[in-house]
């Protein structure tokens, strides 16, 4: 089998390429400010969790608590070939592993809800790679022969070409709703609530500017004296000279004037407003589209920091959930390997256990059982 898309010679050595990767030849590079709606959407969606530190938190934690896996073969002979491949294939430029592909994946379904893969092909057509495509690169659309397919297409700034090897494609949405091609991204609905505690946040910043760095207000007022009112003007230069000089002065240094000076600290009468209870409105509505409990994002809103047993249920399902989503992909990647080398088999996802409880409890239920069993054995309730 040879992939000729893959294959491209330059000084008479050839080196391969992903289907779906960006277009570096485009004759219409001065156009491609033009991007589709869902790229739009994209793009805010990754500025929200570039620019919101507890959503990026909560993506991580969440593809962290997704857990490891181990991929089995159906015959065991092939297993070791397999292992080789999960462990060590690589994966975009710099890493290596099956894991870590799935992990990028994972966090592209979670942060636009749409996630495309590839497997990177040699001129001989051996896998050499998994590459994971920026959504950028491309745009899913109705298939105009069966609408009822989607069709995998690399944008290439003005259009939608689509791929030629759809086969050797991972794609996956999240959530998606009735007739959409694309998914929807955890972050749906948080722009307006985090845009609003955006601007907590930067006038908060502003008004400390303002209140930590102290201005004075400094006031002459002349008496009635006919006198003194006709030279107010140069005093109040001489007493904002010396008042110049006082602040400048690197060690402490007094402030002397002759008459009636008045000097007030600009703002200092002022109410900072309390932003505790608005901000905390603002962050229960994102911890609760992300699904997980506030302390594991360091919020202490309770008197207790401990996971329930009622949490932990819930955010195994909501975890199990994704793993539905991602088993799919990493069953079809490792297969379409076999396959491709040769090999007679299939290949099946096993997921680790996932562990939320709190460790000194369950080591608590295991003592509790083990003497519960033990007074029954000493009973004659139970035989040993």
């Amino acid at each position: 089998m040879k992939n000729n898309l893959f294959s491209r010679s330059k000084k008479g050595k050839s080196f391969v390429a992903a289907q779906t990767g960006p277009v570096a030849d485009d004759p219409f590079s001065a156009l491609e400010s033009f991007i589709p709606p869902a790229i739009e959407e994209a793009a805010l969606y990754g500025a929200l969790k570039n620019s919101v530190p507890i959503i990026s938190a909560a993506i991580t934690k969440l593809v962290h608590l997704a857990g490891g896996f181990k991929m089995k073969c159906s015959k065991e002979n092939y297993q070791p070939v397999l292992d080789r491949f999960v462990e060590t294939v690589d994966v975009n430029s710099t890493g290596n592993g099956l894991d870590r592909f799935m992990a990028v994946f994972f966090e592209c379904l979670l942060t636009y809800g749409t996630a495309v893969g590839e497997v990177v092909l040699d001129e001989n057509g051996k896998v050499i790679q998994l590459y994971n495509t920026p959504i950028k690169n491309i745009k899913l659309r109705r298939n105009p022969v069966n609408p009822i397919k989607v069709e995998l297409c690399r944008f290439n700034g003005i259009d939608a070409v689509p791929v030629k090897y759809p086969d050797f494609t991972v794609v996956s949405t999240l959530n998606p709703e009735s007739g959409a091609v694309y998914g929807n991204s955890l972050l749906k609905g948080l722009p307006f609530v985090t845009s609003v505690l955006m601007k907590i946040y930067n006038s908060i910043g502003q008004n400390w500017v303002r209140a930590g760095a102290l201005r004075y207000a400094v006031t002459y007022k002349p008496q009635n004296d006919t006198l003194e009112r006709s030279l107010a003007k140069d005093r109040a230069m001489q007493i904002a000279a010396e008042w110049s000089n006082a602040m400048n002065s690197s060690g402490t240094k007094d402030f002397i004037a002759v008459g009636d000076v008045d000097i007030k600290v600009i703002g200092a009468d002022s109410q900072i407003l309390d932003s505790e209870v608005p901000v905390r409105q603002m962050l229960e509505q994102i911890v609760s589209k992300t699904g997980l409990p506030p302390f594991m994002l360091g919020l202490s809103w309770s008197s207790t920091e401990r996971m329930s047993a009622q949490q932990a249920d819930a955010l195994t399902s909501e975890l199990w959930a994704y793993r539905r989503i991602l088993t799919p992909v990493a069953e079809k990647i490792c297969n379409l390997y076999l396959a491709l080398s040769g090999l007679d088999a299939t290949a099946k996802i096993e997921w680790d256990d996932i562990t939320l409880q709190d460790e000194t409890e369950q080591a608590h239920a295991r003592l509790w059982n083990a003497q519960a069993r033990q007074l029954e054995i000493q009973s004659g309730g139970v035989e040993d």
